[in-house]
């Protein structure tokens, strides 16, 4: 065969070729995603299922086509500035952040890097986005508003201990959003004439003293305080409110360890629910342009091995609510 027809032939080959190719290698293309927790892993476990298993739905695979970058906290809350700041350095595709603190971290350190929020109480009024509708920066998700999550906390709790009188209201004053939200409880509270307490606690070695002053000052339970150092300390304070026989209210996490009463959103929904905005992400859309959602599912968890060992009977009429007890 002619030279000149053969080389023509080829081109024409090669030609043929290069587009299947091209697309695989698109196709190939692995994306990295990093995940900024103060917490621990063992505390996120559930939740970090419900969003892989989303993203899986969404055709993603670790390994395959996505690689998932871990920085936990462990409460070192001093450590997350620097752990976001790696994770940048990295060059992600998108950031999940799992806490107000950690979210907080991750857009102090970048304007660019897109951040997905699975869930966080008041991300308006925490400062994270300038409106829900439209973001207007690189932080979309899921949130919650904390003052309607307490008060309800607030009803269930006394519905569940009709004497009670006197609550003490666990806050960390480093979340600027614990004063407006006290604030707000102490409406319901008159109506269901019920005093309300504010105590600080800052490290968790002042739980002991907090509780000792929970004692003189004679009230009659708790309620805590939506913070990462509390989720992290969630058993010790489910603990001492156990010892010092107060029922308690906190979220479903804060149940689990030992509390009395957990109510709060559905966070492996949640949690599930951020692979969508995940995979938006990943197909070009901006986090400025998707609006963050509202959470829309929440659960109620009795935890009547708490009633009994310190002496309580829940009314039948709270446990027909509840989607969960734990005996």
């Amino acid at each position: 065969m002619n030279r000149r027809k053969i080389l023509p032939a080829l081109l024409a080959l090669l030609a043929l070729g290069a587009t299947p190719l091209a697309e695989a290698q698109q196709a190939a293309k692995i994306y990295q995603i990093g995940i900024l927790s103060a917490e621990t892993a063992s505390g996120y476990a559930k939740r970090l299922e419900a969003l892989r298993a989303g993203l899986h739905d969404l055709g993603y695979v670790e390994g395959r086509n996505i690689v998932i970058e871990f920085r936990w906290a462990e409460g070192q809350y001093d450590r997350l500035p620097g752990m976001a700041a790696e994770l940048v350095r990295l060059k992600p595709d998108v950031l999940v952040t799992f806490g107000i603190k950690a979210a907080l971290a991750a857009k102090r350190v970048t304007a660019t890097v897109p951040i997905v929020i699975p869930a966080t109480a008041d991300a308006v009024a925490t400062g994270l986005v300038a409106r829900l509708a439209r973001p207007e920066g690189n932080i979309t998700g899921s949130t919650y508003f904390g003052t309607q999550l307490m008060t309800k906390r607030l009803e269930l709790i006394i519905g569940a201990v009709p004497r009670i009188t006197q609550v003490a209201v666990l806050m960390n004053p480093a979340n600027s959003s614990f004063e407006a939200i006290f604030q707000a409880m102490e409406i319901p509270a008159r109506s269901l004439k019920v005093g309300l307490q504010s105590f600080e606690v800052r490290v968790p070695k002042e739980f002991d003293s907090v509780f000792a002053a929970l004692a003189k000052k004679r009230v009659d339970a708790i309620a805590i305080l939506e913070d990462t150092m509390f989720a992290v300390n969630a058993k010790m304070v489910a603990d001492l409110a156990a010892k010092n026989r107060l029922p308690s209210t906190g979220n479903m996490e804060f149940a689990e360890a030992g509390g009395l009463i957990g109510y709060g959103p559905s966070q492996t929904e949640l949690f599930r629910r951020a692979a969508t905005f995940v995979d938006k992400i990943l197909r070009g859309a901006s986090p400025s342009d998707i609006p963050m959602e509202q959470a829309t599912k929440f659960e109620l968890l009795v935890n009547l091995k708490t009633a009994k060992a310190i002496g309580l009977t829940i009314p039948r009429v709270v446990l027909l609510r509840t989607d969960r007890v734990i005996e």
